[in-house]
């Protein structure tokens, strides 16, 4: 079999993985720094309060040039609504200056998409992704899931900004995953680095920035609304935020839904594992991964998560349940948390706690067990305490995957609607 058709194989089959896992539980920890309330364990630093060098753009590498019947072919492959593409896009992978989870001067990458055509002046989407455990799956490295939201709203007619994260792509290090915070940080740099590079390749930026996401990416997607609308750059503005299928109620809904049956046993074992190696470097639940897993799991948990390894043999590294993942003394331990795993998952559950001056929709399926669809409403019962109303779309039957190739179309034609151009069905 020739390489070429190796990688194409190994595409399809990762893209059949994540439409069961592509954006799962994410359990997303720390708050943005200026987040009043977010019990988060690094302290913000000097480095990451000054903004002077946050979103440099380092290099710039163009990765796709599409026309618009080829986008259309993209996102019909993956089950996509085709009705608002009106061009192609040209795609570009940005490495920019941001910070670590500490503040600490690093590098991450992400992509920018461009229309071909429209306005001369772009208004900007930001799209947040969903887990991805190996680097070269993320929306710059790679023409797969990652890129559907892209492609979608550029060939409406919007620039989009997609950033990776940190510790994939080609950022260094490991992804420091579910942490809010730095995600927050990663996706406002990747907003400045989109704004320099659209500006010199003769696409300026409007300004008006809408945001939106996927499971892990929508908590991230809620947090940036946050961060963007409390001024966290005087160059944007949030005129709508649309997360999909987003985690936003750690305590209430998503870790008590692990043992109740609401989260299936693959996708449970396969987050509870990322979520607790990544953030065991934050917050410190264990000295030793024997104190958190069973052997054999816990001899090899840790390299599963070091960005080299896709989906499937993660899975196959770990047990058939959390429960028959975790000792019986952890397993007691995060079914009635206490200390540091308590303050992590309350941490994560304030995206939700504050007004927005900008309309809002979550959507959500109903026959979600990755992320069930009572995070969206605990999310619409907490911007509500603020007297923000907010509906919840209820895909119906839609399993997690099912509710994103439901909802990014709709939310692009909201965005539509929005900005004046279109219907929002």
């Amino acid at each position: 079999m020739s390489d070429e058709r190796c990688k194409t194989q190994e595409r399809q089959t990762s893209w059949a993985m994540r439409k069961r896992l592509s954006g799962v539980a994410a359990m997303l920890l720390a708050g943005f720094a200026g987040f009043a309330g977010f019990a988060v364990a690094p302290v913000a630093t000097a480095a990451e309060r000054d903004t002077a060098h946050r979103g440099t753009v380092v290099s710039v590498v163009p990765v796709a040039d599409r026309d618009a019947g080829q986008v259309r072919d993209f996102l019909a492959g993956s089950d996509i609504a085709t009705d608002s593409v009106r061009y192609g896009v040209r795609a570009y992978r940005l490495t920019y200056r941001t910070v670590d989870p500490y503040g600490k001067p690093t590098t991450a990458t992400g992509l920018l998409t461009l229309p071909k055509g429209g306005t001369q002046r772009l208004d900007l989407v930001s799209d947040t992704h969903g887990t991805m455990v190996k680097r070269t799956y993320a929306p710059s490295a790679s023409e797969d899931l990652g890129r559907v939201p892209s492609y979608l709203n550029a060939s409406a007619g919007r620039a989009v900004a997609a950033p990776d994260y940190l510790g994939l792509g080609e950022g260094p290090g490991l992804h420091p995953y579910m942490d809010t915070r730095s995600a927050v940080t990663a996706s406002v740099d990747m907003l400045r680095a989109a704004r320099a590079t659209a500006d010199r390749l003769g696409r300026p930026l409007t300004g008006d920035v809408y945001a939106t996401g996927f499971s892990q990416g929508g908590q991230v997607a809620m947090a940036l609304g946050r961060a963007l609308d409390g001024g966290a750059d005087q160059h944007f503005r949030l005129k709508g935020l649309a997360p999909v299928s987003g985690p936003y109620d750690l305590e209430g809904q998503e870790v008590p839904a692990l043992f109740d049956g609401r989260v299936n046993d693959t996708s449970g074992v396969f987050y509870i594992s990322y979520w607790l190696v990544a953030q065991n470097r934050l917050y410190h639940f264990y000295e030793d991964p024997g104190e958190v897993f069973r052997a054999p799991y816990a001899s090899r948990v840790e390299s599963l998560f070091d960005g080299t390894h896709d989906e499937e043999e993660v899975i196959k590294g770990l047990a058939p349940s959390v429960k028959q993942l975790l000792t019986p003394a952890f397993y007691d331990r995060l079914r009635y948390p206490t200390g540091p795993l308590l303050d992590a998952m309350r941490a994560a559950d304030h995206t939700c706690d504050w007004k927005p001056d900008a309309p809002v929709r979550l959507y959500a399926g109903a026959a979600d067990t990755d992320v069930p669809i009572g995070n969206a409403r605990s999310c619409a019962l907490q911007l509500a305490a603020h007297q923000a109303h907010v509906p919840v779309v209820n895909q119906g039957e839609a399993d997690h995957f099912g509710s994103f190739a439901v909802s990014a179309p709709q939310v692009a034609r909201w965005f539509n609607a929005l900005a004046g151009r279109g219907s929002p069905r």
